[in-house]
């Protein structure tokens, strides 16, 4: 398949375009966007494709789409915006902000176990009804009235869904505005960054329609079983179930079935805000945000550091991700950011950033001073930046800025 592929590389990085046009002819890309910035300079813009199954829509600069958990990197930001200017202690009990919190023996999670996916909390105590991640009063409600999942502090497990309403519950109850407000007041719009938690219905005609992974077209070779169901981690079971320790894929029923997304292609979706998993944006707007964590223009150096410390132990697991994610049997987390310890943020290990389900990506490497994002329709593999599209595209990015000095440590693969 030819696709025209459209925007401007810098000099010495024309091979982020090669690899861009093979993810079309080689990597069953429908519709992409792909940005990197150096030194604040855009030395990538490119996109093309389609923007819905049909093809009736062509992948536009402008283009908005769903980037499913690398909108958890702007949520973190929001609440590392306020520890930094003196508002939000990390090391402080959720309960001082957020006071219903504290029920169930909540009273002592520090706000750090909640960026860190530490709080137990990856999922309401019962099964939500579909609509309610819709109801943001409805599901802070929940959460704070459920018993967490295993003890605080002692295991980590990525809280897929419910990272956005705890951690945008605690930015709301300290600026008074929910977190989709408070990131376009002190980030996005200043900064003019296509970036939306909570996207106008005057925007949704350039959002692009997600596209099922091309194995998922292909007529099923068994039917349907009563018990399962298929997630972006294979198949788990229905909810409810009893706990962690009820079936080896019961984590992901948890953290992705007991508040379900519903159509994520339809206009409640879009509009409403769910800080973990529905920003629409472009891949240039995502790549402006983390350029200005590359430069040190947003967050103090202090802070940067603070976001990009390992919370997790040694070799520990994952509980969520490693159902489904062989990366994750261990996994190192940040502070609400996914640490670079495979190196799918490229060759410095202390980049961070966060991936989506499906493939989207964003990282900041301030060491180099350089901010990549890539945004896509088709679902692929991975949630993790481990999605061969963008592997390829790091890479390619990476040689790129060989040619203007030499980065830090080896490539992934290398």
């Amino acid at each position: 398949m030819t696709v025209r592929v459209h925007g401007t590389c810098a000099p010495g990085f024309e091979g982020v375009r090669a690899e861009f046009e093979r993810s079309f002819t080689e990597r069953d890309e429908l519709g992409a966007a792909v940005a990197a910035t150096v030194g604040g300079e855009l030395v990538v813009d490119l996109w093309g494709g389609d923007a819905d199954r049909s093809g009736t829509r062509r992948w536009e600069r402008d283009t908005l789409v769903n980037v499913y958990s690398t909108t958890k990197g702007m949520t973190a930001l929001c609440a590392h915006l306020l520890a930094d200017r003196g508002e939000l202690d990390l090391d402080a009990p959720v309960a001082r902000y957020w006071p219903e919190f504290a029920q169930e023996g909540k009273a002592d999670i520090p706000v750090r176990w909640l960026l860190g996916h530490r709080a137990g909390l990856i999922a309401p105590g019962e099964p939500m009804a579909p609509g309610a991640v819709y109801d943001w009063e409805k599901v802070t409600e929940a959460l704070a009235a459920t018993r967490p999942w295993w003890r605080p502090g002692t295991a980590q497990g990525y809280h897929a869904v419910t990272f956005g309403f705890l951690v945008g519950e605690v930015v709301r109850r300290i600026t008074g505005v929910s977190l989709g407000t408070f990131l376009r007041a002190e980030v996005t719009g200043p900064l003019g960054a296509d970036v939306h938690v909570g996207t106008p219905e005057s925007e949704h005609g350039r959002c692009a329609d997600m596209a099922p992974p091309v194995r998922a077209t292909e007529a099923p070779t068994s039917p349907p079983s009563s018990t399962s169901s298929r997630t972006v981690f294979g198949e788990a079971p229905k909810p409810p179930v009893g706990g962690l320790t009820d079936h080896p894929m019961a984590p992901v029923t948890l953290a992705l079935q007991y508040l379900p997304l519903g159509d994520v292609n339809a206009a409640a979706y879009r509009c409403a805000e769910i800080p973990a998993a529905n920003g629409h944006a472009t891949a240039r707007g995502i790549a402006a945000v983390y350029a200005e964590l590359a430069c040190g223009r947003l967050l103090s150096s202090g802070a940067v550091e603070r976001l990009r410390t390992r919370q997790s132990e040694d070799d520990e697991p994952d509980l969520v991700l490693r159902a489904g994610t062989p990366l994750a049997e261990t996994w190192p987390w940040g502070l609400g950011y996914m640490l670079n310890q495979y190196g799918q943020a490229g060759p410095n290990p202390k980049a961070f950033g966060h991936g989506g389900a499906g493939g989207s990506y964003a990282f900041a490497d301030p060491e180099n001073g350089v901010s990549y994002a890539y945004t896509m329709n088709r679902m692929g593999a991975g949630t993790s930046g481990e999605d061969l599209r963008s592997i390829h595209l790091v890479g390619a990015l990476y040689e790129g800025l060989r040619q203007r000095g030499p980065a830090q440590g080896p490539m992934m693969g290398a």
